[in-house]
C-alpha cells in the first residue's frame, strides 16, 4: 500500500490532549482488541511523552507514548488508516524522542501480529512470549544509533 504523504507527527501533551489520546486508544485498544479498559490506562500517561498523528483534514489518526525510561509504548493507529505510513511516522518520532533523550536503546512490548512491522525497523525479539491485557506480546529492542538513523 502506499504510504500517505500528507499527515503529521506532532508531540502531545497528556493534560492538553488526554482526550484524544485517550479516544485513539479506547477505539484501537479498548474496543477493536478487547483490552479490558482498567488495564489500559495507568499512572505513568502523565509522565511520558506522547506524539498525535494527523490526517491531511486535521483528524488525529494515531499516537504513541515515551516512558521515562525509554520504552516505546501504546502505539496506535485507526484502522482506516493503517498501512499508509502512520505507524512508522510515529515509530520514527518515537526513535528520535528516545535519541535527543540520550537512550542507547528503546525497548518496546509488540503484540506478536506486529513482529514484522518492528522488525522492518531494526528491532529484534528478546526473551520468550508472554500476555499482556490477554493478547500475546514479545519484548523487542533496538539499539539506537545517538547520531540519527533507526538503528545501530
Amino acid at each position: 500500500m502506499p504510504i500517505h504523504p500528507s499527515f503529521t507527527v506532532q508531540p502531545a501533551e497528556w493534560m492538553r490532549d488526554k482526550a484524544v489520546l485517550q479516544a485513539i486508544r479506547r477505539e484501537v485498544f479498548v474496543l477493536e482488541q478487547r483490552v479490558p479498559e482498567a488495564e489500559e490506562w495507568d499512572d505513568m500517561d502523565a509522565v511520558c511523552r506522547h506524539l498525535l498523528a494527523y490526517a491531511p483534514d486535521g483528524l488525529p489518526i494515531g499516537t504513541g507514548r515515551l516512558l521515562p525510561d525509554g520504552r516505546a509504548g501504546r502505539m496506535a493507529v485507526l484502522q482506516p488508516w493503517r498501512g499508509q505510513g502512520a505507524g512508522r511516522a510515529i515509530l520514527m518520532a518515537l526513535l528520535a524522542m528516545a535519541r535527543q533523550s540520550g537512550f542507547g536503546e528503546v525497548l518496546l512490548h509488540a503484540q506478536t501480529h506486529a513482529l514484522g512491522f518492528y522488525g522492518k525497523h531494526g528491532f529484534t525479539v528478546y526473551g520468550d512470549e508472554f500476555m499482556e491485557a490477554g493478547i500475546p506480546h514479545f519484548e523487542m529492542r533496538l539499539q539506537l544509533n545517538l547520531r540519527g538513523g533507526s538503528g545501530a
